[in-house]
């Protein structure tokens, strides 16, 4: 996965990012197939973490009364990697997100009240829940919340990955699923494969990728083979149903969010008893 940015190489990074405005504020929209289909995509509802890139984000029947949830990855928590195997559970946190607008201006700050849910095992997702409301959060900023599809995205579809962390927009198509995605000590389930415009980067971890024909949240953006190693950190491998290994240099990838949708439950209540919820439980 994308390591979290921090310390020393932190500074370098952004130093580079403020070299090269016009790299840091435009859509990269190299992908001519995604540019020819695309609605507009931009970084409304986008967040950027101390290290990582994030999305608020609502299912289908999230209410406006409902705390509002903002989804990023499971490596990108403020304690560290879990373990594989391990599941956060309703943990208190006080992390905060800056929330982005259309242009990718910071319009303010939103402040968590736990890790709602968080793991690496299967996927990789942290959700955390905030002290603020989506009407809340639409009526002081004037942002609404991306909606998680709930159905499995499809091969071939346009997709933006949106980094709220670069203010950096990559466009590309959905280029397959990966039967296993597997990674040093991790394991990742059907993941999404990019074409090679999403080309992404350090700090991209946790962007929503969204759907250009339906402006819905299909996947978070995760992780990249950088090296062309075997399975090894920050080279992850494809395992097909036969055991076969197959790594692809500079390909990235996301994990799909339509998962998610059923655990949610009546007051955006992560509820991995419900009907149709996977998602791994402690």
């Amino acid at each position: 996965m994308y390591k979290p940015l921090v310390g020393a190489a932190l500074s370098l990074l952004l130093a580079g990012a403020a070299a090269a405005p016009a790299v840091a504020s435009a859509p990269q929209d190299t992908d001519k197939a995604a540019v020819a289909v695309a609605v507009a995509v931009n970084y409304a509802g986008t967040v950027a973490l101390s290290n990582c890139s994030g999305s608020v984000v609502r299912a289908p029947g999230s209410q406006p009364g409902d705390p509002a949830l903002v989804l990023s990855n499971g490596h990108c928590l403020e304690t560290g990697f879990p373990a594989a195997g391990e599941v956060i559970k309703d943990q208190p946190s006080t992390r905060s997100f800056s929330l982005l607008n259309a242009s990718g201006s910071k319009v303010g700050t939103l402040r968590a009240s736990k890790i709602a849910y968080a793991t690496m095992t299967d996927t990789d997702i942290s959700i955390y829940q905030l002290t603020k409301t989506y009407a809340q959060i639409q009526s002081q900023y004037g942002i609404s919340a991306l909606t998680l599809n709930d159905t499995h995205p499809t091969q071939g579809s346009a997709i933006k990955v949106v980094s709220g962390y670069w203010k950096r927009t990559y466009s590309c198509n959905i280029d397959g699923f990966a039967y296993r995605l597997k990674e040093g000590e991790w394991t990742w389930k059907d993941s999404v494969r990019y074409t090679s415009s999403c080309n992404t980067i350090g700090g991209t971890s946790g962007s929503p990728v969204i759907d250009t024909t339906t402006g819905k949240v299909v996947a978070v953006n995760n992780t990249g083979n950088e090296d062309g190693q075997r399975c090894t950190d920050n080279n992850p491998c494809e395992v097909d149903e036969n055991g076969n290994v197959t790594v692809r240099e500079g390909i990235n990838y996301g994990q799909e969010t339509y998962i998610i949708v059923p655990c949610i439950g009546a007051g955006n209540t992560i509820d991995l008893s419900r009907a149709g919820c996977t998602l791994p439980k402690p």
